[in-house]
């Protein structure tokens, strides 16, 4: 399936930018996700296109798509499912929530209660739900696209540090350049394009890609340089909390995943660098204040540290 990869990478990437113009790294990024079996959370302020990648996403997979607008009611049983009498049966029957697809966009995930987040945590980490005593497996392949508003902004609930610990990668989309504002302007001017994505891989496709993402290469010196990178964060005296195994074995994975995207089946420093600040600046603690926004301090520590540690010849 590798000598195959990049005609699937060059199929989705190509479908998706043709709606989310001007954001060729974060689309890499989503796909980094995607292939590597894991899920990602976009954060930005609204409007400027989280809702629209997660769309793109989900329409160029033959599989199933479900979005779920979290608000402040928003109850587990509305996202996992529930047991319902049925009448003609006269029996209970498990109806499936929307979390029973293949993409699941969470809209802004951080507008809801902490019980309701916790809801995704199953799904995320093991890809079943339990209920009731009873556990369904999720379609394969699976992952969830989360966005959030900044911490901020009003009517948030910030994610607990075990669901941001399920996420493979926080990224953000940011401004587009002008050019691009100007071509989306003449774009959405009768209808929206995203309608009228089709899909260009199946999901076979990804679960062949998942599984060759496995079997890329990474040396004795790469391991020991992405586990220095690791230990330097747990040195930090500016983080209470430094990055975790599960984080450590996220970029791991992540950084597999960034080099079959390139075309290679090995691992080179510069993915690892790359990805380090998107798969571990949400995976530490700051100790005390840092000056400025929370999130953009605790990035620029980790992309310090990065720049630190030696980078094997």
């Amino acid at each position: 399936m590798f000598d195959r990869s990049p005609e699937v990478v060059r199929r989705l990437h190509g479908n998706i930018r043709r709606v989310l113009l001007g954001k060729d790294d974060v689309v890499r990024f989503c796909l980094t996700s995607l292939f590597a079996g894991e899920h990602i959370l976009l954060e930005d302020v609204p409007g400027v296109g989280k809702t629209l990648l997660g769309k793109a996403l989900a329409r160029s997979i033959d599989g199933a798509f479900q979005r779920i607008q979290f608000t402040p009611d928003l109850m587990p049983s509305d996202i996992t499912g529930s047991n319902l009498f049925h009448a003609e049966k006269r029996e209970f029957v498990f109806f499936p929530g929307p979390v029973f697809a293949n993409i699941v966009l969470a809209d802004e995930i951080n507008r809801s209660t902490p019980r309701t987040q916790s809801a995704l945590l199953e799904a995320m980490a093991e890809s079943q739900v339990t209920v009731e005593n009873r556990t369904y497996p999720l379609p394969q392949p699976f992952m969830v696209l989360a966005t959030q508003n900044p911490a901020e902004f009003e009517g948030t609930y910030p994610l607990p540090e075990s669901q941001m610990d399920r996420f493979l990668l926080r990224i953000s989309l940011g401004y587009p350049a002008r050019e691009w504002e100007l071509q989306l302007l003449a774009q959405h001017q009768n209808s929206e394009p995203v309608d009228t994505l089709e899909a260009v891989v199946s999901a076979e496709e990804i679960l062949a890609l998942q599984a060759a993402v496995r079997k890329v290469r990474t040396t004795r010196e790469i391991d020991e340089y992405l586990l220095e990178l690791v230990h330097a964060t747990r040195r930090c005296p500016e983080l209470r909390v430094g990055v975790s195994v599960r984080g450590m074995l996220m970029l791991h994975r992540a950084a597999q995943a960034w080099a079959m995207l390139a075309g290679r089946d090995y691992v080179v420093p510069d993915d690892i660098q790359t990805l380090a600040v998107p798969v571990l600046s949400h995976r530490v603690i700051p100790e005390g204040y840092l000056h400025g926004s929370q999130r953009e301090a605790v990035e620029s520590l980790v992309a310090r540290l990065v720049q630190e540690v030696p980078v094997p010849a």
